[in-house]
């Protein structure tokens, strides 16, 4: 191999190797943001609840985040180029049977099956871009696998809003199919075949059932806590507590475990994953009452709610590259602040939004959104990072993307719960299409005072972390909450 230091491009393979793994992130990027546009089509047609409907994405994330750290150990134990290539397949299949579900129960369970190809593509991507390719190249490539990341999650409302008005919302899951094909034939010719990492390791396979039932169970809880059963929810509730105690103590006390727990005692560490978790757990959460918003109170078309969704993610992408270039020169605790002070700004100007709301006002509020959970997003990722030891930079860049997947879980429940405690009752009983808009509005804007909340809170935390000098660049990284 030539020498990493005078070496700037890549060879046709190396780039054909970039490729391949970039399809996997367009495709997760994507995917998680071609569902949120045609949740209501998929509401109206099975004729269930809005709560019900957004089960749809909380089924995935709640297997996504399960399986994101035990994704990344299993690559290590019996390869990535097997263990990648598993994962799109059964991605695919998933796909595949999400397109022909006959009900919403069915189409939950094809979501769930998805989601685990979808944990093991999003876990692998990094480490095989650092495992394929010399040290000089990595900025480089990394830099392609964001912008594919970034690219899929811009498409995805525009594609899903025009495949849903145009044809149907099954499509939106059938568009995964040629690129999933594509992307498993040229992995089978182009991946290197490489030794395990850690052929001997073994795998935590009962911390990855304990953060199983601890989430499933907070996000079941979250759910039913307005709905026909919220002693139910309480319940569930419990038990999620308790699995968290579980799960801590066992990753205590593992000989081999998917989280360094040590490395919470760290206050900055523990504050700013927690930021990223807020950060997170905003935007998911606008992410999925807007769609709603903008066909049920404005009346829009789907194909042109999903283009006014598309303010969102650009105001990301225009962001986090210079965001993160400002934090190697001025620190990461300015960036990050200023970011969640723009977040609330935007979600309170989103929460006086109403029934006759200009459609260019709306636009601006998420762009204003997307460009401050960009400033602050990269600058967040370097803090954590710089907050961790070399020897656990691997695992703290898995728990980075678990707190980013664990804030979108957690933003999609919460947000439906506090607009269902808004209007009472009838968002959880009743089809959302056949409320008044005046109603739903009202309810929205109530969920995203709460969001503005969560940034606030983001801002209070931050407050109490000491910028460390020299940190840790990301100048490269993906850095997109997807």
């Amino acid at each position: 191999m030539s020498d990493p230091v005078t070496r700037q491009k890549m060879s046709p393979k190396e780039l054909m190797i970039v490729i391949v793994i970039s399809l996997g992130s367009f495709m997760a990027g994507l995917d998680a943001t071609i569902v949120n546009i045609a949740l209501p089509s998929i509401s109206r047609a099975f004729d269930v609840s809005t709560v019900t409907v957004s089960w749809v994405l909380n089924a995935y994330l709640i297997i996504l985040v399960s399986l994101l750290l035990a994704a990344s150990r299993l690559g290590d134990i019996r390869g990535y180029r097997r263990i990648f290539l598993a994962g799109f397949g059964i991605f695919t299949v998933g796909s595949a049977l999400c397109g022909i579900a006959p009900s919403i129960a069915i189409l939950i369970l094809s979501r769930m099956l998805q989601a685990i190809g979808g944990a093991v593509i999003a876990a692998l991507g990094a480490v095989m871009v650092t495992s394929y390719l010399a040290p000089s190249l990595r900025g480089q490539a990394l830099g392609i696998v964001a912008m594919f990341t970034m690219l899929g999650a811009a498409l995805g409302p525009v594609v899903g809003g025009f495949l849903t008005s145009a044809i149907s919302w099954r499509f939106i899951f059938y568009v995964n199919l040629p690129v999933g094909i594509l992307a498993i034939l040229l992995g089978i010719h182009i991946l290197p075949r490489l030794d395990p990492v850690s052929p001997k390791a073994k795998l935590d396979i009962p911390g990855v059932g304990l953060v199983f039932i601890a989430l499933g169970t907070l996000i079941y809880g979250l759910t039913s806590l307005q709905g026909a059963s919220p002693a139910s929810g309480v319940l569930a509730l419990i038990v999620s507590v308790a699995f968290w105690v579980f799960f801590y103590l066992r990753e205590h006390r593992a000989a081999e475990p998917l989280i360094n727990t040590r490395l919470f005692a760290n206050r900055a560490f523990s504050l700013q994953n927690i930021s990223i978790m807020l950060i997170q757990m905003a935007m998911a959460g606008v992410m999925i009452l807007m769609p709603f918003f903008l066909e049920l109170v404005k009346h829009l078309p789907t194909d042109n709610a999903g283009t006014i969704l598309l303010a969102l993610p650009i105001g990301m992408i225009l962001t986090s590259p210079i965001a993160g270039r400002f934090s190697d020169v001025i620190g990461t605790k300015k960036p990050i602040i200023m970011g969640f002070i723009i977040c609330a700004v935007a979600l309170f100007f989103l929460s006086t939004l109403g029934p006759h709301s200009s459609v260019g006002h709306i636009e601006i509020y998420l762009f204003l959104l997307g460009a401050g959970t960009g400033i602050a997003y990269a600058p967040l990722n370097s803090a954590v990072m710089g907050e961790s030891p070399p020897q656990d930079r691997g695992t703290t860049s898995g728990l980075i993307k678990m707190m980013t997947n664990l804030g979108s879980s957690l933003g999609v429940a919460l947000v439906m719960l506090v607009a269902t405690a808004a209007l009472g009752p009838k968002l959880a009983q009743v089809s959302a299409h056949t409320l008044p808009p005046l109603e739903l509005s009202g309810a929205f804007d109530v969920a995203f005072l709460f969001l503005m909340g969560l940034e606030v809170l983001g801002i209070v935390l931050m407050l109490f972390v000491r910028q460390k000098a020299g940190g840790y660049s990301t100048d490269g990284e993906p850095v997109a909450g997807f």
